[in-house]
């Protein structure tokens, strides 16, 4: 996993800006550890690639809304893919998924939103892959359910991915520090 990119999945302005829908939980930890990896990758010489939802015509996250660009406080570079998918799971965008088998790592880090929906959809079809994935179990996050918090659905889907042999990491145990 020494080289494998880093997945930053649906990290959009509507996730953070309250606009439309609540943020999600702890958006700006999530902002700030998000970054930390970020930066951490490209420290480490790994590729960076944004996944960006796009939703109908109407949604907070429909091409050209407010809340549809990558959130600006991470600071995507020029040369870092984004790729659109309209579904939760990222790999539903052939090029996304050629992308991550020409990066030649066999595995993905993953952060990013929302947990229950696109976050889990992307680590199993990951996993389906044969791809080794390793999330970063508090650079993710969700907004509350009917039933459960944010954070009982973090930590739900942290021992959901645990059980499916995802390597879990915190920010701080990525980065150092």
């Amino acid at each position: 996993m020494a080289n494998a990119p880093l997945i930053v999945i649906d990290l959009q302005t509507g996730m953070f800006d309250g606009l439309h829908e609540p943020p999600i939980h702890d958006a700006p930890g999530i902002a700030e550890r998000a970054r930390a990896v970020i930066d951490w990758a490209r420290r480490d010489g790994r590729k960076v690639a944004f996944v960006r939802h796009d939703g109908p015509e109407g949604d907070p996250l429909a091409p050209g809304e407010p809340g549809w660009p990558v959130w600006p406080a991470l600071q995507q570079a020029d040369h870092e893919p984004t790729f659109a998918k309209s579904v939760r799971d990222a790999f539903s965008n052939s090029a996304f998924g050629d992308w991550v088998v020409g990066q030649g790592a066999g595995g993905i880090v993953i952060v990013g939103a929302q947990t229950d929906f696109c976050v889990a959809a992307t680590v199993r079809a990951a996993i389906a892959r044969g791809l080794c994935v390793t999330v970063v179990s508090d650079a993710h996050s969700t907004l509350d359910s009917a039933s459960e918090s944010a954070e009982q659905i973090i930590a739900r889907h942290n021992d959901e991915f645990a059980e499916a042999g995802v390597n879990l990491v915190t920010t701080k145990a990525l980065v150092g520090g």
